[in-house]
């Protein structure tokens, strides 16, 4: 498949410059870098993102994810290798996704009420959302995956070498 158009080099100065604003945001809203990758990589599970799927399982190995609960993540309500709270926000993350099946019922926000504040649960809220906007990008625009290298990869290794 070949891709259509580079967002960055295309609206990098404009659109694309606001979104990473507001991830900036979301990095620094307190919520764990691990939790917001692994919403990351399930919402971009159920759109079929392959390149943001590449990108947050990247992500996620270099922060030190096990392989086990990324495989079991597609199967993550079966799976016991998450805690009360990232089930709590995989829930919201496939409810928000996902609005048109159901509106986001309020057993749902009754899971994540009770894992999560009223702050936590619009920063939630917005990653959900920027990851699914994020999918949209990348999938209409077919933007390749495989080429992704983690910054968190590269830390890692830096903070390795200087050992």
């Amino acid at each position: 498949m070949e891709p259509r158009i580079n967002t960055r080099k295309a609206a990098y100065s404009g659109g694309i410059n606001a979104l990473l604003g507001v991830h900036a945001y979301i990095d620094q809203s307190g919520l764990e870098p691990g939790l917001l990758n692994l919403l990351y990589l399930r919402g971009s599970q159920i759109n079929g993102c392959a390149f943001c799927i590449d990108m947050h399982w990247k992500d996620l190995r270099a922060m030190g994810e096990s392989e086990q609960r990324l495989y079991g993540l597609d199967a993550w309500e079966e799976s016991p290798y998450y805690t009360e709270r990232e089930r709590a926000a995989l829930h919201w993350t496939e409810a928000v996704t996902k609005v048109r099946e159901g509106h986001v019922p309020d057993e749902v926000y009754a899971i994540v009420r009770s894992q999560f504040s009223e702050k936590e649960i619009v920063d939630l809220t917005l990653a959900v959302g920027m990851i699914n906007l994020w999918n949209r990008l990348a999938i209409s625009t077919r933007t390749a995956a495989g080429g992704y290298v983690s910054p968190h990869k590269a830390r890692v290794e830096t903070m390795a070498a200087s050992r």
